[in-house]
């Protein structure tokens, strides 16, 4: 009895050393650097992946993982459940155990992305598309079916996208920029309209949109924001013309090549300020916080004219006599 007790233990003995050296040969290979192809790896996790697809996924870019030794130690772990789905880098000397944890802790790649005060929303397309970083997935998706996904209520995309500079993970959507965008912009709106100033000729949030966007490309000096608004507030509430040039500019499309001449100005499009009064029917840009900031807060004046200067500021105007002097100045002499 004596003995088969001995052998017994012996053997637990020996499973014992065994479990113990297996758990350390496993602790030790979790923490020594993993082989791979460069100083640094990028690899995307998709959203739902599993631990075991994720070892693949590395393996696919070089990373010289063992997936079923990755696998038992995400699970031994834990982490298995922690996993984030994202844009990853890999540098070399980073462990199995490094890897886990960086996945477990989402601390993912990031890049940028500006979108600039001014831009059109094509512009703001444009950017997208040049950028490698994000996932293309609205080649084909019309307008109108944009408006709908992102549940805007307009029949223009113009004007909808806050102009900021977004931090996210490669592999994002260019829906998904776009998204977060037109939520920063309809949030700061609504906030912004509800602080506005008492009386302005503005019915909606959407018209100060409109206007807002003009002032955005009228202004080349930040501190005439306010007073370039508070023109066209008066121009609005005495019923008179706003002509402003850039509305032209955006009413003529294509046919635009950095000049405007007389006709184009006598040519009648629906954002045609020399023809049509009142503001015109969409914005003409995607505004920033400090001209939807004047446009709401103008300040109050008798300007009812201004001119470009020649070096961003502007010179204003209480009345038509004083306006052709300012042009006179201002513009005839540049021209000759």
């Amino acid at each position: 009895m004596k003995k088969i007790t001995t052998i017994l233990l012996s053997l637990l003995l020996l499973l014992c050393l065994g479990a113990l050296a297996v758990s350390g040969l496993a602790w030790y290979w979790s923490r020594q650097p993993v082989a791979m192809p460069a100083e640094r790896v990028d690899y995307i996790i998709e959203s739902g992946a599993g631990v075991r697809a994720v070892a693949r996924t590395m393996r696919r870019e070089g990373i010289d993982i063992h997936e079923d030794a990755f696998v038992a130690l995400a699970r031994v772990t834990g982490l298995h459940t922690r996993l984030q789905a994202g844009a990853y880098e890999a540098v070399r000397g980073d462990s199995p155990m490094a890897l886990l944890e960086r996945m477990a802790s989402g601390d993912m790649l990031q890049t940028r992305l500006t979108f600039v005060e001014g831009w059109t929303y094509q512009r703001m397309r444009e950017a997208l598309r040049n950028d490698p970083n994000v996932r293309q997935t609205l080649d084909g998706v019309t307008d109108a079916e944009l408006i709908g996904r992102l549940g805007i209520q307009a029949d223009s995309l113009e004007g909808m996208f806050y102009p900021d500079t977004y931090v996210f993970v490669p592999g994002s959507t260019d829906f998904d920029l776009l998204r977060r965008a037109h939520h920063a912009q309809k949030e700061l709106l609504e906030g912004l309209w509800q602080e506005r100033a008492p009386d302005l000729p503005l019915k909606t949030p959407y018209e100060a949109l409109i206007l807002a966007s003009i002032v955005e490309k009228e202004t080349g000096h930040g501190e005439d924001r306010a007073r370039v608004a508070g023109v066209f507030i008066n121009r609005l509430k005495a019923r008179m013309l706003l002509q402003t040039d850039p509305t032209v500019i955006y009413g003529m499309g294509e046919a635009y090549q950095g000049r405007i001449r007389k006709r184009d100005l006598t040519t009648d499009t629906p954002w045609n300020t020399y023809t049509r009064p009142g503001l015109p029917p969409t914005p003409i840009a995607n505004p920033g916080k400090a001209a939807l900031l004047a446009t709401l807060q103008p300040e109050t004046h008798r300007y009812y004219y201004f001119v470009s200067r020649g070096d961003g500021t502007s010179e204003f105007s209480q009345n038509l006599a004083e306006h052709n002097r300012a042009v006179s100045k201002y513009i005839l002499r540049r021209s000759n």
